[in-house]
């Protein structure tokens, strides 16, 4: 019987002042019936719309066709044909964007929770699988993956399921990538990341840590190892900074320093003795998601009053509306149309306050957001002890700089063939932020997956 709702069935979430004192998932994902009443609002169109809105290709009206009919294992076998992190893409994937887009209830109403039954049937198989992945029959050829973030996860779980031998070195002591150092825990449990991780490596994955290439060991040293395709997934780990005076001073952090100190370093854990400051009031510049991950973690670690200073209106905003909505609800104060211009401290050196001036929209960028132009005489400043710049990652030049015959752009992104991800520098194949800049995990993954299938490709014209 169809579930004719105009409304997604709710997702149960912890209370907004409770949650924003602890480090628990705030979604608490679905029940059965809840998954089984969601799941019977998919129409199961003939033409798939949904489908085309997913980067990984994954059938989604033929999961969600089990889940309707309580059959979990089933819709997760179905994922897992195209998705090599499902529980992962469940939490984190932008689907009111993507699939969910796309989907026919949504012109009426609201679409088909798509991730949420993704999530569901991905956390089902995890406490319900009765034996692990088994290991392909190895076809003999070797494929080294750099990078063990979710473009070189997917690639790696893609050619391990083609039977390869896949290598990964990751520059971490913990593989994951910006799943295990970016995201914070409240919203992609680690524990999660690592049981995606474990059954890649029982599919026979090998995973080695803290190889940072490009100094430990170089693309040409892999190829004489025995290697006869590369991938490259190191993404943008190298973080961008306004270049306005005060940005060395002691409090202020990159986003991606302060969220690795908590996430990877678990600073947020009293056994731990990883240093960090822990603010009472907190100025995070920028409006993505990067930057409601890090004030909705200062607000975590005991701060009093966060503000979020973005020189664009809600509506420019690259954030997740999901992420906007829970910063909000967590007591994040949002200062809208303001930019930094200064960060001002103490005798000793330490952050006291930040400078900004107030911002009014103009004509259309080139990205075709409406220009913030700045109101003369306009400055004022809020008292903060810790300033958090999260405006963007570009990518590491450690790799590309030490690797003859692979060309980047201007922006450091390395230069790839959009319908395969070969590189300039044959038998080299790329993707993810290392080559768009800072991107989506969904994206990366679904440039891992294309490269994956011509790498085979590739392998296989050389040995015809």
């Amino acid at each position: 019987m169809p579930n004719m709702s105009l409304k997604k069935t709710p997702m149960p979430e912890q209370a907004p002042n409770v949650r924003n004192k602890n480090f628990e998932e705030v979604a608490l994902g679905y029940d059965e019936v809840m998954a089984v009443g969601e799941a019977q609002r998919c129409l199961n169109c003939k033409n798939k719309p949904c489908v085309s809105g997913c980067p990984v290709m994954i059938s989604i009206p033929e999961f969600i066709a089990h889940v309707a009919k309580g059959e979990f294992e089933e819709a997760y076998q179905v994922i897992a044909k195209s998705s090599s992190l499902p529980a992962v893409c469940g939490r984190v994937c932008p689907q009111e964007s993507q699939c969910e887009s796309k989907c026919v209830r949504g012109i009426k109403g609201e679409p088909v929770g798509i991730g949420r039954l993704e999530r569901f049937v991905a956390d089902w198989h995890m406490n319900h699988a009765a034996k692990k992945a088994e290991k392909p029959a190895s076809n003999g050829h070797k494929v080294a993956v750099i990078g063990a973030g979710p473009a070189g996860l997917t690639c790696a779980g893609d050619l391990a399921n083609m039977g390869y031998e896949v290598t990964m070195y990751e520059a971490l002591h913990t593989a994951g990538g910006v799943l295990m150092y970016g995201i914070p825990q409240f919203r992609l449990p680690k524990e999660i990341v690592q049981k995606e991780i474990e059954g890649l490596k029982e599919k026979g994955v090998s995973i080695l840590t803290d190889m940072v290439m490009g100094k430990v060991l170089s693309v040409d040293e892999l190829f004489e190892e025995g290697f006869e395709a590369i991938f490259i997934g190191s993404g943008a780990g190298l973080p961008n900074f306004m270049n306005i005076p005060g940005e060395g001073l002691v409090g202020t952090y990159s986003a991606n320093e302060f969220l690795t100190r908590v996430n990877l370093m678990k600073a947020y854990k009293p056994e731990y003795d990883t240093p960090i400051i822990r603010p009472k009031n907190v100025a995070v510049v920028g409006g993505g998601n990067v930057a409601m991950d890090a004030a909705r973690t200062a607000k975590r670690l005991g701060a009093e009053n966060v503000y979020i200073v973005y020189r664009r209106s809600e509506e420019e905003m690259p954030a997740r509306n999901e992420e906007i909505h829970h910063a909000k609800e967590e007591g994040i104060i949002f200062k809208l149309l303001n930019n930094p211009v200064a960060i001002h401290g103490d005798e000793n050196g330490r952050v006291t306050s930040i400078e900004c001036v107030e911002m009014e929209l103009g004509e259309p960028d080139a990205s075709g957001r409406r220009r913030p132009v700045e109101k003369k005489g306009s400055n004022f400043s809020l008292d903060v002890d810790c300033v958090i710049i999260a405006i963007g990652n570009s990518p590491n030049p450690l790799i590309h700089s030490n690797t003859p015959g692979l060309e980047t752009n201007r922006r450091g992104c390395i230069l790839v063939d959009e319908e395969t991800m070969a590189t300039t520098r044959e038998g080299v194949f790329a993707a993810g932020d290392a080559v768009s800049g800072a991107a989506t995990v969904i994206l990366a993954m679904g440039g891992g997956k294309k490269a994956a299938k011509s790498i085979d490709e590739y392998i296989r014209s050389k040995n015809a």
